[in-house]
């Protein structure tokens, strides 16, 4: 499997991620979005984005594992922020760099706020597509 990132030069400079992934490889994960639910199904972290991030970090990786992937093979990347504000939205992208699932933000990725998410208080939903190793 071969992944190859380019930021072509007549585009803009992004802050870490590129603008187009390269995928040579025959299998894929797609994951669900990640949202930050507990292994009971309860949302956690309260009104709290960043507290709501880190248990979506923790999602993420226990399902790319799953799949046989780790950060690196991530090859797309969907952030979803309830908020409008756009430093809760930089405060999430920053978390999400900082953390062990940082090099999967290295790969074309979107960060979008948005008015609502599917559970009641959510605020952080991560929708992940991961080229999987070879078996």
């Amino acid at each position: 499997m071969s992944i190859t990132r380019i930021n072509p030069g007549n585009l803009h400079q992004t802050p870490g991620y590129h603008h187009v992934t390269i995928v040579e490889a025959g299998r894929q994960a797609h994951l669900a979005g990640q949202c930050p639910l507990d292994a009971s199904g309860a949302v956690v972290g309260g009104d709290d984005p960043l507290a709501q991030t880190d248990q979506v970090i923790a999602n993420s990786l226990t399902a790319l594992a799953a799949a046989g992937a780790g950060p690196e093979h991530v090859v797309r990347s969907v952030i979803y922020v309830a908020s409008g504000d756009r430093q809760v939205l930089a405060g999430v992208w920053d978390r999400l760099n900082a953390s062990p699932l940082g090099p999967a933000f290295t790969t074309a990725s979107t960060l979008l706020g948005v008015a609502a998410l599917g559970y009641p208080g959510q605020l952080v939903e991560l929708d992940l597509t991961a080229a999987l190793p070879e078996a």
